[in-house]
């Protein structure tokens, strides 16, 4: 129904012609005004409203502009910018259409453009009207949807001009124009300059300190986001929505979650939909997801955005079979998923440990069919699923066909070879990249890597000298800890000594993990110490660390050492995470741990596997007790090598595949070594492919060969 304003009534009248003409014929009804006009074109709810409305000031005023900005203004905010656009063009074009020194009417032109989109027209529109034959004096309602446009170009030279015309004018001490300032310095990223702005206010409106609260966000200063926040509470500002969905996404703690919330409820705009969904959002975060179920089941009409919300939420605490779920239920209520609902089940199908290339292909078939697959972000978002699904062939496929491709598109192709042991091919990409873009220090983060896994120490070591010389890029702690991986896999572990001594910044966790890692490959009992006792001190409660240590030990004959580390662990209270390796088979996930006899099939499973290591020891596979059991007998060590969960998973999946199908199987944490050689003689002996994933990268096992080389 159309809302019953004065406009429609006066139209209703205006349109009504009688059958008959009366005895005394009264004059016809005046057309509505144009105040009218702007009246019911401000409150249309919908374009069902909006466009007869349009179709009357045609008919009516069609030369008003402030009916057309009000117009332009509306379709934009009902989501046809383009549609208003058109309406301000001529004007836009031909600035003598406005009338000179009328600022009233250059404002208003101004601000549609940028409600339209057209940012850059408005600041072409802004000059003219600063100019002689313009006529007009900009006032405190120009500036701020100036800076604004600056913000969205991202041209802050010209801000900081417009800065000084504003301060020429007497303007900056204004209360709107001083937001609008602190909003272009934070975006572009002179977050000082913001404080700057934000202290000397004497009088500061809510809308201030929400501004200033979004400039710390957005900067990565959440904790003096929230310290401002509170600063806010204790001066007696009121927050308003705006303030609670700027302030929610700085909160990582359960405590401050509560709190914030309860603040919330207390203002009482807890009913509201955009409301409850940040609230989702950020109890997610603080790991709270049972919370975050419970506010999604209480939300009376969930929109889009809260069946987004919970499914980002399941893919963030690595809950994917109940993401997926939810995203199945969508569609038999027939909610059309969005592209941020799509990439949240995209992403969490990446970073699962128990997603499969099945649903990497479901989901990528659902992009297609939602006609969203041409957009950048999920076509990027599909790449990295079947990259990290092990359908290296796919992801590439895709990654030639795009129209388009961005930075991070293509470091995470290069990086998808390198998890696949392809780093020659990484390279390849790597250097057609630089051709057309230049890359950033986590396209290097992802080169460097591809080097490491591949072995490419020289092609390694002229990618990291070019990122200080060819592109002006400062090397950060992950490329330190890249090339002590490279130096240290290719057993130059003095080297990579001598490198970390030598970095200009403090080695932290990753640096010493690498020389670690180098360790386990080439046993070293001084380099072994001296990455442990940093490791220790830096990062005490990481399990893996001492397991690592614990097998280098073993390996170097260090048994009472290797059992003083497990004695330290218990006594520290570190945890070792289980290890367990998930497979499926005819849609159903099958999940393995060791010695696990909870699958229907174990008789069977154990049996075929005694048989295959029989067949593999005769191949030449000898078993590397370095990895079982030390307290115990040689002979249940060996036992105990064979109940590993990669090999059962394995043997699990040659019993219900077809001969020629290849198995494909993932391990939470990193294969075992002693897993990897009998893998690679199943592969001979069976005649089958098999593809591991592990915590680090992808092994592609055939005819008794791993894609890693055993460089790894």
């Amino acid at each position: 129904m159309f809302p019953r304003s004065n406009v429609f009534r006066a139209l209703h009248q205006w349109r009504s012609v009688p059958d008959a003409p009366p005895s005394h014929p009264l004059p016809p009804p005046l057309p509505p005004e144009p105040s009218s006009f702007v009246t019911a074109v401000r409150s249309s709810a919908s374009l069902r409203v909006l466009k007869p409305l349009h179709a009357a000031v045609l008919r009516h005023h069609p030369d008003d502009l402030v009916l057309s900005v009000a117009l332009a203004c509306r379709y934009s905010q009902l989501g046809l910018p383009r549609a208003g656009l058109s309406l301000l063009s001529p004007a836009a074009a031909d600035p003598s259409l406005v009338p000179a020194g009328d600022t009233f009417l250059w404002n208003l032109l101004v601000r549609g453009l940028v409600e339209s989109g057209a940012h850059d027209r408005a600041l072409a529109l802004y000059r003219q009207m600063r100019e002689p034959r313009g006529g007009a004096q900009p006032n405190n309602f120009t500036f701020p949807p100036v800076l604004k446009a600056c913000s969205y170009l991202g041209d802050f030279e010209e801000g900081v001009k417009i800065h000084g015309d504003a301060a020429e004018l007497g303007y900056e001490s204004d209360v709107f124009v001083r937001n609008s300032l602190i909003a272009m310095y934070s975006k572009s990223g002179a977050v000082d300059t913001a404080k700057r702005l934000f202290d000397e206010m004497p009088d500061r409106s809510v809308v201030t300190w929400t501004t200033m609260i979004g400039a710390l966000a957005q900067n990565g200063h959440p904790e003096e986001a929230l310290a401002l926040f509170r600063r806010m509470l204790e001066e007696r500002v009121r927050p308003n929505r705006a303030t609670f969905l700027t302030v929610m996404p700085c909160v990582i703690r359960c405590d401050d979650a509560d709190d914030l919330h309860k603040l919330i409820i207390r203002y009482r705009l807890e009913s509201e939909v955009i409301v409850q969904n940040a609230i989702m959002g950020m109890y997610s975060r603080c790991g709270k997801i049972e919370q975050v179920r419970k506010l999604f089941d209480g939300i009376a009409e969930k929109d889009l955005a809260s069946w987004s919300s919970m499914i980002e939420a399941y893919a963030r605490a690595d809950m994917f079979e109940e993401a997926m779920k939810l995203f199945r239920n969508m569609k038999l209520l027939e909610i059309v998923p969005d592209r941020v609902t799509l990439l949240g089940v995209t992403r969490g199908c990446s970073n699962s440990a128990v997603a499969s290339l099945r649903h990497a292909q479901l989901i990528h078939g659902f992009a297609i069919r939602s006609l969203l697959i041409e957009d950048l972000m999920v076509e990027t978002a599909v790449i990295d699923s079947y990259v990290r699904r092990g359908s290296l062939n796919s992801a590439r496929r895709i990654f030639d066909q795009m129209r388009e491709k961005n930075l991070v598109t293509w470091s995470i192709m290069i990086s998808g070879y390198g998890m696949h042991g392809r780093g020659v091919e990484a390279l390849e990409l790597f250097n057609r990249m630089k051709c057309l873009m230049k890359p950033d220090h986590i396209t290097f983060v992802s080169v460097l890597s591809a080097c490491s896994h591949a072995g490419l120490i020289d092609e390694g070591w002229q990618c990291f000298n070019s990122m200080t010389t060819e592109f002006g890029i400062v090397a950060h702690s992950e490329h330190y800890a890249c090339m002590v991986d490279l130096l240290g896999r290719a057993g130059q572990l003095e080297k990579a000594r001598e490198f970390i001594e030598k970095m200009p910044i403090k080695p932290d966790c990753s640096v010493w993990g690498s020389l670690l890692g180098a360790c386990r490959i080439h046993p070293d009992a001084k380099f072994t110490e001296l990455a442990a006792t940093s490791l220790f001190e830096l990062d005490p409660q990481n399990s893996g660390r001492y397991i690592l240590l614990s097998n280098i030990y073993t390996s170097l004959g260090k048994i009472e050492e290797a059992h003083s580390i497990r004695v330290l662990m218990r006594k520290r209270g570190v945890k070792k995470i289980a290890g367990y390796t998930v497979i499926e088979l005819n849609n159903k996930l099958y999940k393995f741990l060791v010695g696990d006899c909870s699958n229907p099939q174990s008789d069977l499973i154990y049996r075929e596997l005694e048989r295959l290591m029989d067949r593999i020891k005769e191949a030449g596979y000898v078993p590397n007790t370095n990895f079982a059991l030390h307290d115990v007998e040689e002979e249940t060590q060996v036992k105990s090598l064979y109940m590993h969960s990669e090999k059962l998973a394995i043997v699990f999946g040659l019993i219900n595949t077809r001969p020629e199908s290849t198995i494909r199987v993932h391990k939470n944490l990193r294969v075992c070594g002693d897993c990897h050689t009998a893998t690679k003689f199943i592969s001979k002996v069976t005649k089958r492919k098999i593809v591991m994933r592990d915590s680090h990268r992808f092994h592609h096992f055939s005819d008794g060969e791993c894609s890693c080389g055993d460089y790894w």
